[in-house]
């Protein structure tokens, strides 16, 4: 089937409409699915034409696009995604770049570049990602859409193209707080940790502190009027740490999961993404096991902390507004040294985090603010969301 679409956000080609199997939550509404994530009958071409070739159509869709339906959705199309999940600018040298529909002289932001752009550019209404290292967190706050990255393990993985497993998730986009709230019902399913209802919002201030002034000014006077009051350190280490035991560690799963491919295929990589494939080879054992050994002392630390205060956590999405297309390398390169680094708080403690479409530039650009809770405070995180942008 032919559909239109001006923004660029579906994979090339005719588009196959899935019904909906059931009835519910998600009635009457439009689901759009990152193209690494399984839908039946379908290839999933993970951005990559080597990798799509390599590929024969799924025998079911993910556990994810199967709630999803049954809930009442109907699945509209698959979307562009960075080659491999590789990136978070939202470019693609095969499939072209999504346009962000919110600011279209910025890049949507990547690896969930044509589901943010879907849904931002009324398309879709529910858009399911994955989120690594910032891939449904980013496009969210660059594109002004709430974003859900769950605590990990919470939504199956099943069916989705293995990137970096013990930092993958699988995420979702909306343009308000109750859709994401009734994804959130559908996706989520089982019981939730104590409720952060009564929770404190402390701001971070060794996030906010990477991020740009204009960043900075447009939203912390809006984290103070939602009840931000308290302020506090949870990093406990430099921030360069944050951002190399992420790097390491990453790159060592994909090493794992796409390394051999990699080596007996030679896939076609666009020039910026080859580069950061290659680097996945040079690792050495020494500093994969000091990293191992960092990110588990971390992790142990933050999940005590968060049970022995509970408290939602405050911070900028991105340290920065939305790249510009045409971004110079060396502003590209601060992006990610800052933005890497601040979304691992969640990916190496596996916590839920959500973007909420909050801030504005002068100039309408979108700025997303975050919401991080403790794990498995999933359901009562997307109530607090609710609440705090119903007043």
């Amino acid at each position: 089937m032919t559909h239109s679409d001006a923004l660029g956000a579906f994979v090339p080609g005719p588009r196959r409409e899935h019904p909906p199997t059931g009835r519910g939550v998600l009635d009457g509404l439009r689901l759009a699915v990152k193209d690494l994530i399984d839908v039946r009958g379908e290839i999933t071409r993970g951005g990559n034409p080597d990798w799509a070739a390599a590929q024969t159509p799924a025998l079911s869709h993910s556990p994810a696009v199967a709630a999803c339906l049954a809930a009442g959705a109907t699945l509209v199309g698959k979307t562009i995604t960075d080659e491999l999940a590789f990136s978070l600018e939202g470019e693609n040298a095969h499939h072209g770049t999504p346009l962000n529909p919110r600011a279209p002289d910025r890049l949507p932001g990547g690896s969930s570049s044509g589901s943010a752009s879907a849904v931002a550019g009324g398309l879709a209404d529910i858009a399911l990602g994955t989120d690594t290292g910032g891939s449904v967190r980013i496009p969210a706050s660059f594109c002004g859409l709430f974003g859900m990255r769950p605590t990990h393990g919470r939504v199956s993985l099943a069916g989705v193209v293995p990137f970096a497993p013990s930092f993958d998730t699988v995420g979702w986009l909306t343009r308000d707080a109750d859709t994401l709230r009734r994804a959130g019902q559908v996706l989520l399913g089982g019981t939730n940790a104590c409720a952060p209802d009564a929770a404190p919002l402390v701001m971070l201030d060794e996030a906010w502190a990477l991020a740009d002034a204009e960043v900075r000014d447009t939203l912390q006077p809006i984290a103070r009027r939602l009840g931000a009051t308290a302020h506090a350190d949870v990093f406990g280490a430099p921030m360069a740490d944050w951002l190399r035991a992420y790097q390491v560690l990453q790159a060592a799963e994909i090493r794992t999961h796409l390394g051999p491919w990699i080596k007996t295929a030679q896939p076609r990589f666009g020039s910026a993404i080859a580069p950061r494939f290659d680097s996945i080879f040079s690792l050495g054992d020494d500093e994969i096991a000091r990293w191992t050994a960092w990110r588990t002392q971390q992790g142990h630390r933050l999940h005590a902390l968060m049970a022995r205060t509970p408290q939602v956590w405050v911070l900028p999405t991105s340290p920065m507004a939305p790249l510009r297309r045409g971004a110079s390398d060396a502003h590209r390169g601060d992006f990610y040294q800052r933005t890497l680094a601040l979304c691992a708080l969640a990916g190496h403690a596996g916590l839920p985090q959500i973007t909420l479409p909050l801030g504005t530039l002068d100039d309408g650009t979108p700025l997303g603010l975050s919401l991080i809770g403790a794990p498995g405070t999933d359901l009562p995180l997307l109530d607090l969301a609710l609440r705090l942008t119903s007043s």
